[in-house]
């Protein structure tokens, strides 16, 4: 017996009202909450629900009746397939407003936190092409628009070569041009896969795990060095070189040519060697007279400019005098640890990728950067209470944790420590507020301040000072 189809539920000419979480905006109906995505403030506009609970509901813009006087027109040709830049239409006077709301709902209203007023974010200078890194994915399984007939179209013509598509593990948006990284950024893209559609080289068929090219990397500098990194499903040696020796000679401002082969069933390569096909090894920003070298591997903020900002927040925060020893925990390839070195006595740096503390002892060398220390491991089995007694206990600790926050092991050995003043740099201010809780017990906020990294996003970073009641 067959399951009845549920009738389509449609509300006609709602007001959106305001932007919510993860990127959506939200309007009331009838005393429930409704959360649209790509919506504006002002707009009114006819929703197809998608998801009914007993308070709320979610669902798409299945007309735009009325668009908002705020409303602009989205630059991308990809946008509302595209699972980035959803904020496009909403002005970034409003994007700014609405994180700086985020990081209040996180910590106070939800997170219970004591604060003082929080610090008017920090805007991005650029809005477009600031991103630093971007990884593209080949699919044989492209997204199509609706009324496409998959089945009309050749297998060279299903292949893509783009972003995944939210909510489809195997669709793959074919992008054209991407406006967060500059070039040449697009042209590689392009250039790769129509040689790879000339070449009938397959692409990765992502549920079968089949195919050959897999996914690839683009990184730039400020400076304009450029690295890209091609990842193979299997080796095919006349194949790969054909196609680097190719890329290499269409584009020679490439500075570190790079391949992986991935057998894996999924696509991290931290695990798997990259090897060096042409070119230098690295590339390098410059940040205060500070030099960084950045690997195929390595761990560097996406938005340079805006790092610059950010570090600067969190050596401000630890109003260092020059005495202080300095734990800067998740330390990546060094860059908080050597930026704020010339003002510590000593700098403990640990992070949990071995090949970025490579990369941040040889960036303090070429530095001449003589009092850091770095140390790989997993954060709660390095960091522990005999670690600190070795090592010298923390004045300052700063920590800049991935999106999940730190392990409550962590906290406690950080209490255990007891520090002067603790500094925390967050991407989530969901887990910041949770584990700022842990901390709160024998710390207060002193100072916050967000900081805008990715423009056009609902993400924002934050930096929360603390210090010892």
């Amino acid at each position: 017996m067959s399951r009845k189809k549920k009738e389509a539920i449609i509300l006609e000419n709602i007001r959106i009202e305001a932007v919510a979480a993860e990127g959506k905006a939200l309007a009331h109906v009838d005393g429930a909450v409704v959360f649209v995505q790509f919506a504006v403030p002002g707009d009114v506009v006819d929703i197809r629900v998608t998801k009914k609970k007993k308070n709320y509901m979610e669902g798409y813009i299945l007309r735009l009746v009325s668009p908002s006087k705020d409303r602009l027109e989205p630059f991308c040709s990809h946008f509302g397939t595209c699972g980035g830049c959803k904020w496009q239409p909403l002005p970034y006077s409003m994007q700014l407003e609405a994180k700086q709301q985020q990081v209040y709902d996180q910590l106070v209203r939800i997170g219970h936190l004591q604060l003082p007023e929080i610090s008017p974010i920090v805007p991005s200078d650029r809005t477009e092409y600031y991103r630093n890194k971007l990884e593209f994915t080949f699919s044989n399984r492209k997204w199509l628009d609706e009324g496409v007939d998959p089945d009309s179209l050749s297998e060279k013509e299903r292949q893509g070569l783009g972003f995944h598509v939210g909510r489809f593990f195997d669709k793959v948006l074919d992008i054209s041009q991407c406006h967060l990284q500059k070039e040449p950024s697009n042209a590689i893209r392009l250039f790769i896969r129509q040689y790879a559609m000339d070449h009938d080289l397959p692409f990765y068929d992502i549920r079968n795990h089949e195919g050959f090219l897999r996914n690839m990397v683009i990184r730039t500098t400020e400076a304009g060095e450029v690295m890209l990194t091609v990842i193979f499903s299997h080796e095919d040696a006349p194949a790969r070189e054909a196609l680097l020796d190719a890329v290499q000679e269409k584009f020679p401002q490439i500075t570190s040519l790079y391949y992986v082969v991935n057998s894996k069933m999924n696509d991290s390569i931290g695990d798997l060697e990259c090897v060096l096909y042409r070119g230098d090894e690295a590339i390098y920003e410059y940040m205060e007279g500070l030099k960084f070298k950045i690997g195929p591997k390595s761990f560097y903020q996406t938005n340079t400019a805006q790092a610059y900002k950010l570090y600067s927040v969190a050596r401000d925060f630890a109003a260092l005098s020059g005495d202080e020893v300095v734990y800067d925990l998740y330390t990546g390839t060094g860059t908080i640890a050597q930026f704020v070195s010339r003002k510590a006595s000593k700098v403990i740096g640990i992070e949990y990728v071995p090949e970025a503390i490579e990369d941040a002892r040889i960036n303090a060398e070429a530095n001449g950067i003589g009092n850091c220390e770095f140390f790989a491991g997993d954060m709660k089995d390095i960091l522990t209470d005999s670690f600190v007694a070795e090592h010298g206990k923390p004045d300052v600790v700063i920590l800049d944790p991935p999106r999940a926050g730190i392990h409550p092991d962590v906290a406690k050995v950080i209490l255990n420590a007891s520090p002067e003043r603790i500094v925390y740099v967050s991407c989530n201010p969901a887990s910041q507020a949770r584990d700022l809780e842990l901390l709160c017990r024998e710390y207060e906020i002193t100072a916050v301040q967000p900081v805008d990294m990715f423009p056009h996003t609902h993400h924002v970073e934050n930096v929360v000072a603390l210090k010892k009641k």
